[in-house]
C-alpha cells in the first residue's frame, strides 16, 4: 500500500511523515532504535512532532511527549480542514480526514494535568544530586545518607523524609556532659561517620540547596503515590495507543528539574520493563523536547549513565526521539545511537552558525542530488531533511520532503477542552490526592521523641525465640495481620518497595535463619535487599 492508496498515507507497518521526490516512511519495527527532530525555533518541529505522535497512536503505540509550548495539546482534539492543510495533503495524494487521539494530561505541578510523583528512593542520589547541583564532596554526603537510610529501615519518600535524615547524620557538636541525655540518634550518625567524614557544613550546602529545589516546586514531585509506569502504556478502547503529553511550560522555567525528571522516569522504564528484543512495533514511544538540557553540565558518571539507558533501551521495546535545535546539542555518542532524523531548517548568519550547519548535514548518508549543507538553510516552515533506517538497519539516504499535514487540531486547546478531557482521564482519581504514610520523618521524630522501640526490642532479641517474634513481626506486616487499616509500618514499606515480587524468598530466608539461630549462629538480616538501579535509584521488581 502507498500514500496514495489510503487516505491517512500509513499502512499497518509503517508511518508516512512526509514526500518529496520519494517518500519519507518510518518503519515500526525500526521505531525502537530512536530518532532526532532537529531545527531552527518556528521551522515545524513540533508539527512533525505531532505526525509522528499521531502515527504511533493509529499503529497501537502508546506515546509520551513533553509539551513546552502547549501547541501539542492540540493532538486530542479534532482537526480542521483548514485551506492550507487541505492543500498540503493534495499535493502529496492524501484525503484529509480529520482525527482526534485520547489523551491524558500530565503535570509536575498538578495544575494543567495529574500530579507526577516519584519518592526520594526511587530518584536515587546520582540524579538527585544533579538536581541539586552538587559537587562530588557534597554528593558523596547524599551518598552516605542514601545508604544509612537503606540500612537502617527509613524510607525515603519526601523531602521532609530525607531533611531529617540529613540532619540525623550531623555529626554532635561540643563534648557531653556527664549528666547530659544520652542521644537517640548516635547510632546512626555513628553509621554515617563509618563511611567517612559528614561534616555540619556540607550538609547544610545540601540543605541550602533542597530549599532552592523546594522554591521551585521540587515538593511536589517528591511523595506518593508514586507514578506506576503502567499507567503510561494502554491503548482506547479502539486499540489506538493513548498519548500521554507532560505539561512543561511551567516545568521549563527550572530547567534542570525539568530535564533531571524526564531522565529518571527513561531509568525507570530501563529498570522496571522486561527483555522484549525486536517486535513489529514499539511498547512506548517516547519524545524528548528540548533535549540539550539532559547534557548541559552532565558529569562524565551520568554522561555514562544516559548512554547506558539510550543504548540499551532498545531492547525492553522503548523508542526514545530527541527534539533539539541542532544535532550538535547530542553528544556523539549519544547521537550514534538515533537511527531517525528529521532536519528542519537552521540558520547560517554567522560563522559559528555555518559551523553548526556543516556538522548537522554530516549526520546524513549523503544523496548525490543534494548538496546537504546548503538545502538546511534554505528549508521553508514544514519542509525538512529525512532519513530513516531501512529494512535491514541502515539509513536511508537522505531527501528533502514536506512534512504530512497532522490530522489532529494544530495549537493548544482551551482551558475548558482540558478540563472535559481531564474529567474523563482514565487515571482520574489515582493520583490527584497526595498520601503522607510513615517514612523516615516520622520514624526519628519518633526516637527523639523516646516513643520509638529499642533496637534490640524491635530487632525481638538473640537467640531462636527472638528470631521466632521477628518472623511473626515481619510475616504480619506484610501480610497486614498486625497492623491497623489504612496505616504502612515500616515493614510493609520495605515489602511493598523493595521486594514485591520476592515475598517467598522471604520466607524462605526466615526458615533458614531460624535453622542457624537453633545451630548458634544468626548470619544476616532477614527479608531485606536493596538494589541500586541503573541510575543510582531503587530496583522496583
Amino acid at each position: 500500500m502507498t500514500a496514495q492508496d489510503s487516505k491517512l498515507g500509513d499502512t499497518d507497518d509503517k508511518i508516512f511523515v512526509g514526500k518529496g521526490e520519494e517518500q519519507a516512511w518510518l518503519t515500526l519495527a525500526l521505531a525502537n532504535r530512536h530518532g532526532l527532530v532537529t531545527g531552527a525555533t518556528g521551522t515545524g518541529k513540533t508539527v512533525s512532532l505531532q505526525v509522528m505522535a499521531e502515527g504511533f497512536a493509529r499503529a497501537g503505540v502508546p506515546v509520551f511527549a513533553a509539551d513546552i509550548k502547549g501547541d501539542l495539546s492540540g493532538i486530542s482534539e479534532v482537526g480542521e480542514a483548514k485551506d492550507f492543510i487541505l492543500k498540503r495533503a493534495g499535493e502529496m495524494g492524501l484525503r484529509f480526514q480529520p482525527d482526534q487521539f485520547s489523551t491524558v494530561f500530565w503535570d509536575v505541578f498538578g495544575e494543567q494535568g495529574h500530579p507526577v510523583r516519584a519518592t526520594v528512593t526511587e530518584m536515587g542520589p546520582l540524579l538527585l544530586a544533579r538536581m541539586l547541583d552538587l559537587n562530588d564532596v557534597q554528593e558523596g554526603v547524599l551518598n552516605v545518607a542514601f545508604r544509612v537510610a537503606d540500612e537502617n529501615g527509613l524510607p525515603l519518600l519526601d523531602m521532609k523524609d530525607l531533611r531529617s535524615l540529613l540532619d540525623a547524620i550531623v555529626p554532635a557538636s561540643g563534648k557531653k556532659a556527664a549528666d547530659a541525655e544520652e542521644d537517640p540518634l548516635a547510632e546512626i550518625r555513628k553509621a554515617a561517620q563509618s563511611f567517612g567524614n559528614v561534616s555540619k557544613a556540607t550538609v547544610g550546602t545540601i540543605q541550602r540547596q533542597l530549599l532552592v529545589l523546594e522554591n521551585q516546586g521540587g515538593t511536589k514531585f517528591f511523595g506518593e503515590p508514586a507514578l506506576e509506569l503502567k499507567d503510561f502504556m494502554k491503548t482506547d478502547s479502539d486499540g489506538r495507543g493513548i498519548v500521554n503529553i507532560l505539561v512543561a511550560d511551567k516545568l521549563m522555567e527550572s530547567p534542570r528539574l525539568y530535564a533531571t525528571f524526564l531522565l529518571w522516569l527513561l531509568s525507570e522504564l530501563f529498570e522496571e520493563l522486561p527483555e522484549a528484543g525486536d517486535l513489529p512495533k514499539p511498547k512506548l514511544v517516547f519524545f524528548f523536547d528540548e533535549a540539550h538540557l539532559l547534557f548541559n553540565d552532565a558529569s562524565k558518571a551520568l554522561m555514562d549513565k544516559i548512554e547506558q539507558v539510550v543504548r540499551l533501551i532498545r531492547s525492553k521495546g522503548v523508542g526514545v526521539y530527541f527534539v533539539t535545535q541542532n544535532p550538535i546539542d547530542v553528544p556523539d555518542k549519544v547521537l550514534a545511537q538515533l537511527g531517525g532524523r528529521v532536519q528542519h531548517a537552521l540558520r547560517a548568519f554567522t560563522p559559528r552558525d555555518q559551523k553548526a550547519v556543516a556538522a548537522a548535514a554530516q549526520t546524513f548518508r549523503p544523496n548525490p542530488k543534494l548538496d546537504t549543507a546548503k538545502v538546511i538553510t534554505e528549508l521553508g516552515k514544514g519542509e525538512a531533511l529525512v532519513s530513516f533506517l531501512e529494512g535491514n538497519g541502515t539509513p536511508s539516504m537522505v531527501e528533502r520532503v514536506m512534512i504530512r499535514p497532522p490530522t489532529a487540531r494544530i495549537g493548544p486547546i482551551t482551558p475548558e477542552e482540558r478540563k472535559t478531557i481531564m474529567s474523563r482521564s482514565p487515571v482520574k482519581g489515582k493520583y490527584d490526592t497526595a498520601v503522607d504514610r510513615e517514612s523516615a520523618y516520622e520514624i526519628l521524630q519518633k526516637r527523639v521523641a523516646g516513643t520509638a522501640a529499642p533496637a534490640d526490642a524491635q530487632n525481638g532479641g538473640a537467640g531462636a525465640g527472638g528470631i521466632l517474634g521477628q518472623i511473626g513481626a515481619i510475616v504480619g506486616t506484610i501480610f497486614g495481620t498486625n497492623v491497623k487499616r489504612g496505616r504502612l509500618s515500616t515493614g510493609q514499606v520495605i515489602a511493598r518497595d523493595v521486594t514485591r515480587s520476592v515475598t517467598n524468598q522471604v520466607i524462605g530466608g526466615m526458615a533458614a535463619n531460624i535453622g542457624k539461630s537453633v545451630g548458634g549462629q544468626l548470619g544476616g538480616s532477614i527479608g531485606r535487599t536493596l538494589v541500586r538501579g541503573a541510575l543510582g535509584g531503587l530496583l522496583r521488581r
